[in-house]
């Protein structure tokens, strides 16, 4: 019996691989193709134009930072999504002809940043106007990063304060500095305990998976977008099973109790 379930479980994972393969993939050509996906409206991603061009018409310049989640922690994710929404600041950056200060806590993340933002400019025409004096790395430690990145603020009186990434103690400390500066402030992070600190003092604030949403939202990658789509039907799925699980057991059907018993786990 016990046998009999693992092949049948194991047959069940395959069959749903293929499935979500296959969905993939036709999706991709789909969105090659032209086809548009409806992606619902992140204010806080369409607050990040709005803060450049404040910062291009004040004079001053716009702040960036990706987190202080280290590339080999679990948490990685955050910082790659976080580098995502630098490449698209670093674009209006360059475009506009703005001073961008991107502040690293990471050493190996540093490299990354600076490649970011390079080609960002380079995208942009304007190779000339990188300047790898901005792109900085403070201190790995944690409060020594965060009072870098204050006093920064506090001396170029930054007007826009973007800070995308995983954040934890120094995440109110960030938007108070921020805050003190008169900037423009647009955060985002999937660590939820932060998440309060960062709705209370941030003009704008990606919450949970809109941050790793951000790239495809500002890109308009048809890869990317794809991608999004079908996350998004496969928590549609999910949630389909879960009432489903939720009605039998409630209602006591032993028939289907019995088979999600058996083969749903």
């Amino acid at each position: 019996m016990l046998e009999e379930i693992f092949v049948v479980n194991r047959l069940v994972l395959f069959v749903l691989t293929i499935l979500v393969a296959v969905v993939l993939l036709v999706t991709i050509r789909q969105a090659k193709k032209g086809k548009k996906f409806f992606i619902r409206r992140i204010a806080g991603l369409e607050a990040i134009d709005e803060a450049v061009g404040r910062a291009t018409e004040m004079g001053r310049p716009v702040h960036f930072s990706p987190g202080i989640a280290a590339l080999s922690e679990e948490t990685a994710a955050q910082t790659l999504a976080g580098l995502a929404v630098l490449g698209y600041v670093a674009r209006l950056t360059a475009r506009y002809d703005t001073d961008l200060i991107v502040t690293n806590r990471m050493p190996e993340v540093l490299p990354i940043t600076e490649e970011v933002v390079r080609q960002s400019y380079l995208a942009e025409g304007k190779p000339e106007s990188y300047n790898p004096d901005n792109i900085l790395f403070l201190s790995d430690e944690q409060f020594a990063y965060a009072a870098g990145c204050m006093g920064i603020m506090a001396r170029e009186k930054v007007a826009a304060n973007i800070m995308m990434g995983a954040f934890w103690a120094e995440s109110l400390i960030f938007a108070e500095g921020g805050f003190i500066a008169g900037s423009i402030q647009v955060a985002g992070t999937a660590n939820t305990h932060q998440l309060p600190f960062f709705i209370a003092a941030c003009d704008y604030c990606l919450i949970g998976e809109e941050l790793f949403a951000a790239g495809a939202y500002l890109s308009q990658e048809p890869m990317q977008v794809a991608g999004i789509k079908v996350q998004d039907w496969g928590k549609l799925v999910a949630a389909v099973l879960i009432l489903i699980g939720t009605i039998t057991t409630t209602c006591k059907w032993p028939v289907i109790i019995d088979f999600f018993s058996r083969y749903a786990s």
